[in-house]
């Protein structure tokens, strides 16, 4: 089973107008390989999913394989519908495994949570990452019902976990089964919960600079902390700036100033404000 640990990057979508730009997103994943991340993770909230075509979505997806030189590709699925999760799944069926969000807006019990993911799994013999973002979906997958699903179904292989609750990443790390890997879903996370255990981080921070990210994880992995920690004081700040505004859009205006995409965004999503195009702007510079 295709295992999902080190540096992940959390795909833009470029636009072209209101185009998806196939072109500048087949550039950009050949940059993420030829940097060396572990795996890509495409139709994300970073890119910018909700606001895509179904014929958009299996198009990035195919053009993801056919860059990715046998990286793990790890499709998002997710939407508050088991009936919608299980379309896309079909929908995406070529990817090599799946994360799925926590379904937004129904605010499920516990139970709910479980009964659902346990669906979602059924369905597939393809590995399920699960993905908990309290601050986009308003519930929190608590540790309890993580390690219930991790212990009892064999194709839940990971979670993405944003909830920067630390006290409840470190009770899953404790007290997962062993394969289940840990991923931190917030960059600035990423140092402390590797430290305590984790696996490797899915990032949005990949996007801007890769193979900074990948180093830093890789790091990580070896164990070499005093170079990590180095490496984590100079990302620090790109990882602070690229979420002064919601996500993505502060990483579209960094990849747009280094020229690798159009910094366009689907409505309800809009351009960063001047603010912000000037911190990145001086955040990038002290990074390259």
């Amino acid at each position: 089973m295709t295992e999902i640990k080190g540096c992940g990057t959390a795909l833009l979508t470029p636009f072209k107008g209101d185009e998806v730009d196939y072109e500048a997103f087949a550039a950009t994943v050949d940059w993420q390989v030829t940097a060396g991340v572990d795996f890509l993770v495409p139709l994300g909230t970073t890119g910018e999913t909700p606001t895509l075509t179904e014929s958009e979505k299996l198009q990035v997806l195919e053009v993801t394989r056919w860059h990715a030189a046998g990286k793990p590709v790890v499709a998002g699925v997710g939407t508050n519908s088991l009936a919608g999760t299980l379309a896309n799944l079909r929908l995406l069926q070529d990817a090599d495994a799946f994360l799925v969000v926590v379904p937004f807006y129904n605010k499920p019990p516990q139970r709910g949570m479980y009964a659902y993911f346990k669906a979602v799994a059924e369905s597939t013999r393809k590995p399920i990452i699960l993905y908990n973002v309290p601050g986009r979906t308003g519930s929190n997958l608590e540790a309890e019902t993580t390690l219930a699903l991790a212990r009892d179904i064999p194709n839940i292989v990971a979670i993405k976990e944003a909830s920067g609750k630390m006290e409840q990443i470190q009770t899953i790390l404790q007290g997962r089964p062993e394969g289940f890997s840990v991923l931190s879903g917030n960059d600035e996370d990423t140092l402390p919960l590797m430290q305590k255990g984790a696996d490797g981080v899915i990032s949005v921070a990949s996007n801007v600079f890769p193979s900074a990210m990948v180093d830093f994880v890789h790091a990580l992995q070896a164990g070499k902390l005093a170079e990590a920690e180095k490496m984590d004081a100079r990302l620090s700040p790109l990882f602070k700036a690229l979420f002064v505004e919601p996500n993505p859009i502060p990483a579209k205006a960094a990849m747009a100033q280094l020229g690798l995409m159009e910094n366009s965004l689907r409505l309800p999503l809009v351009p960063a404000t001047a603010a912000t195009e000037e911190l990145l702007k001086q955040t990038l510079k002290d990074l390259f």
